[in-house]
């Protein structure tokens, strides 16, 4: 099978910064589904991880990375029991292993949906990884509840990146939360508003823009771009009681004893701990895609897609991660095989 990958860690425009190669197609065993991928979506990690896993010396054998993936199940392992040969999933795959840059790709089931029967694969390959990442940042972290937690507020960074713009979905057409969403650029503006969110404000001012609508103060924080940049601010907009939840990572120390007087909870949302712990509930991550699936098919969320490129080619990924690392892609962009 062909799959492109790294052996150093490479500008996105040097020559080899990607490689195609070609390596046996695996078997699978125990709970994993060998898939034959027709379409990948390319996120931050991935340029991150390109960027960094390769720094100080080359690697032997090319590294392949990539994560989000939609394909057809061509093999199962003898533990399986959720898919058969024929089936098309949905997924967003496993750190610790090979990734979906690739013809064919081992992954275990128990974090692996049913491909929604509405959407084009491409369609489907932008969901996986940000689906499961912010429903997992509400659910799962904040554990709202739209029974009792409908019309609080939630505060969304970065509304229109490849997460945020889910998210927005998600909390207001699932949960019937009041979204904000902070965006700057007037497509990126009107993009969110497309989404659901009911107000939209600009980052580079965001107290301001809060006390001009309303909500000086926010039940829910999401930061999905640099908790260290807006973590003085966050805890002054938040709530008592309230919740702050970020997938970044902290590059200084976060002082949490600003939070105490008010009771605010925080946590950190990394959608792949399930898979790298194979946690008592891993198998949850399998039944959050097939909601989501029904979900989309009953058009209650929808493909945050906004851009496909077509053929699995070096120079397409190449491409991919050039949007990626530019800061200022609006929704997904997906890889049609």
């Amino acid at each position: 099978m062909k799959a492109i990958g790294f052996k150093q860690s490479l500008p996105i425009t040097a020559a080899e910064s990607f490689i195609a190669f070609e390596t046996a197609v695996p078997t699978p065993s125990g709970y994993d589904l060998l898939v034959k991928i027709s379409a990948i979506s390319v996120n931050p990690v991935d340029f991150k991880i390109r960027q960094n896993a390769a720094k100080e010396e080359a690697l032997d054998t090319p590294k392949v990375i990539g994560w989000d993936a939609v394909g057809t199940v061509e093999a199962v392992g003898e533990k399986t029991s959720k898919f058969k040969v024929g089936d098309q999933v949905y997924y967003a795959g496993d750190l610790t292993r090979s990734g979906s840059n690739a013809e064919y790709q081992l992954i275990d089931e128990r974090i692996v949906g049913r491909k929604p029967n509405n959407l084009s694969d491409a369609e489907a390959a932008a969901l996986p990884l940000t689906v499961l990442t912010a429903w997992e940042s509400l659910f799962d972290r904040i554990k709202v509840n739209p029974e009792t937690d409908r019309g609080k507020t939630v505060l969304i960074i970065a509304g229109a990146g490849g997460v945020g713009s889910i998210a927005i979905q998600i909390a207001k057409q699932v949960v019937g939360l009041t979204v904000i969403a902070t965006a700057s650029r007037p497509e990126s503006q009107e993009w969110c508003r497309q989404l659901g969110a009911d107000h939209v404000v600009n980052h580079y001012d965001l107290q301001n823009e809060l006390e001009k609508i309303g909500h000086g103060q926010v039940d829910y924080i999401l930061d999905f771009v640099n908790i260290n940049a807006y973590w003085k601010m966050a805890t002054e907009i938040i709530k008592p009681q309230g919740h702050i939840v970020t997938i970044t990572g902290s590059s200084d120390p976060l002082d949490l004893s600003l939070l105490k007087t008010k009771s605010v909870s925080f946590s950190f949302e990394f959608m792949y701990t399930r898979s790298m712990f194979s946690t008592h509930d891993i198998d949850q991550q399998h039944k959050i895609l097939n909601t989501v699936a029904s979900f989309v098919e009953e058009g209650r969320l929808k493909t945050t897609l906004t851009t496909t490129l077509n053929g699995f080619t070096v120079e397409n990924l190449k491409k991919a991660h050039e949007m990626q690392e530019s800061g200022k892609t609006i929704g997904k962009t997906v890889i049609a095989f």
